[in-house]
């Protein structure tokens, strides 16, 4: 049994999706700017994710903005803020997204580097994966890492996904490696 309370209603999914037993997860917003502006350019995210090239909270609610846009390939998918239960400080960001480049579902994360090494980010993609698997009906996870981004593989392993290959997705990107896990029918 996944270890976490999912909203049944459709509302509610636009905003709340679940919580664990520390944390909560919700919809992205506009009113989150000022925390993605700071975790959007920590150098962790940009030395193992990307430069989204955000430097203003203008900026970052374009971003956020684009992020909300519609068309997602099945409902609940996109992006989401991880904040405690108890006092609703963000800590991280979470992402369920069906890409051009891959053949699945991706599930990412980041994490304000202050809050690393405390189980959060383990624990809110444990939950969002058993959300996927169990609320979603999705068969199959992937996730993807930068090899040198030693402590994201690990969650990866520890969530069960197994590495399946590594992959470039354009010239001008480093090579990835690219986990997979696969739910029994």
């Amino acid at each position: 049994m996944c270890p976490l309370k999912c909203s049944d209603d459709f509302a509610q999914l636009e905003t709340f999706l679940l919580e664990t037993p520390r944390l909560k997860v919700s919809r992205l917003a506009i009113e989150d700017a000022p925390f993605m502006l700071e975790l959007l350019n920590e150098p962790a995210f940009i030395r193992n994710i990307g430069d989204k090239k955000v430097r203003t909270i203008a900026d970052t609610e374009k971003f956020i903005q684009k992020a909300l846009t519609p068309g997602f390939e099945f409902l609940g998918s996109g992006m989401y803020k991880v904040e405690l239960k108890d006092s609703a400080e963000r800590l991280g960001l979470l992402t369920l997204i069906k890409r051009d480049t891959l053949s699945d579902v991706d599930i990412g994360y980041a994490f304000l580097e202050r809050h690393w090494r405390n189980g959060y980010a383990l624990e809110a993609t444990t939950a969002l994966l058993h959300h996927a698997r169990d609320v979603y009906g999705l068969k199959r996870i992937l996730g993807v890492t930068v090899p040198e981004n030693i402590p994201s593989s690990r969650v990866l392993e520890k969530m069960g996904l197994k590495l399946e290959v590594k992959v470039k997705f354009a010239e001008d990107r480093p090579e990835c490696n690219l986990y997979a896990i696969d739910f029994a029918p």
